[in-house]
């Protein structure tokens, strides 16, 4: 892993290692994945739906993650790859290495992250245009299943 990533996993780890600077709902797991998405948002890939642009961080995470914050997001910014097959690559060995250190049941953010990155990576390879996401209601059904 990057030497970059690995201190500012070890600055995160240890800052949310005091139960204080939690928040509800607190995993480890957490800042690898939030980790993940800085990445993904400084990435800013080409190929991301329209949709997913950029992954929101958590209001929790941002209030409890410390004053180390904005050093990490200049950590983050001063990661330079001009390819974008390199960058996705790049996520994708950090998600991958970052779940070999946690369960099944603790992967639920990181198995998210990395869905999206292997997407972007699907339409990079097959050079897809991105698709506008159109979310539409389902139609509505009646209760009486014989009218359906």
């Amino acid at each position: 892993m990057n030497n970059k990533i690995l201190k500012i996993l070890k600055t995160w780890h240890k800052h949310f290692s005091n139960e204080e600077n939690q928040y509800s709902e607190f995993e480890n797991s957490d800042i690898e994945y939030f980790v993940g998405c800085l990445l993904y948002n400084h990435f800013t890939f080409t190929k991301a739906l329209d949709t997913m642009k950029t992954i929101d961080l958590s209001y929790d995470f941002l209030k409890s993650c410390g004053d180390e914050y904005d050093d990490i997001l200049n950590t983050i910014k001063s990661i330079k790859i001009e390819d974008e097959k390199e960058k996705i690559e790049f996520l994708q060995n950090f998600i991958r290495d970052a779940k070999k250190k946690y369960s099944e049941d603790e992967l639920y953010l990181l198995n998210r992250l990395e869905y999206h990155v292997d997407g972007v990576m699907q339409r990079f390879l097959n050079d897809e245009e991105t698709k506008k996401v159109n979310f539409v209601a389902p139609k509505v059904r009646s209760a009486n299943p014989l009218l359906r």
